[in-house]
């Protein structure tokens, strides 16, 4: 008994030993996971609320983001993708789509997200309830350009607070609501 108790012991200390510690990050294409979760802090983005098809039947304005988990350029725009659900919470359909899915899937359907993916990361596009494509681009977008479009698309007034984005740690931010000074 002792001989198995030992072995075990030695066993276990040499599984231990010889892992390496999780690393995460925000500039390299390395998979940490969920990048909403991790890099966005707001894990509830993904899997969307909505699909695509849903959001056209409903004539609802849908904001398209395409990311990949590990790439570098989506995991730095996150942050300004939770912005989004807390800038215009139920007033659009945010609707994040990972392009691993998309590759190789060409499609005439406008309701399936591949239709409109150019093959880049990040690709923000915004569609109005009537169907039109007002705001289709690559990389890295202000969020005051978003904004504009989203406003265009849904008719609405943009917020009539401001967001910044926060960051705590090497790792993580965080959308902060202010308030916008009225002069």
């Amino acid at each position: 008994m002792r001989l198995i108790l030992k072995t075990l012991f030695v066993l276990s200390l040499s599984i231990l030993l010889s892992t390496q510690p999780a690393n995460a990050s925000r500039e390299t294409d390395s998979y940490d996971g969920n990048i909403y979760f991790l890099y966005g802090a707001n894990g509830s983005l993904v899997p969307a609320k909505s699909t695509l098809k849903e959001s056209q039947e409903k004539q609802r304005t849908s904001v398209i983001v395409y990311y990949l988990d590990d790439s570098a350029t989506s995991k730095a725009f996150a942050p300004s993708v939770s912005a989004l659900q807390l800038l215009w919470g139920s007033q659009i359909d945010l609707i994040p789509v990972a392009t691993d899915e998309l590759q190789n899937h060409p499609t005439d359907s406008t309701k399936d997200p591949s239709y409109y993916w150019h093959g880049k990361i990040p690709q923000t596009v915004i569609i109005n309830g009537g169907g039109k494509v007002v705001f289709d681009q690559d990389g890295q977008v202000p969020l005051e350009i978003i904004n504009e479009a989203i406003s265009k698309a849904t008719g609405f007034d943009k917020p009539s607070f401001s967001v910044s984005i926060k960051s705590f740690n090497e790792y993580n931010s965080e959308p902060l609501k202010q308030s916008r000074n009225k002069e």
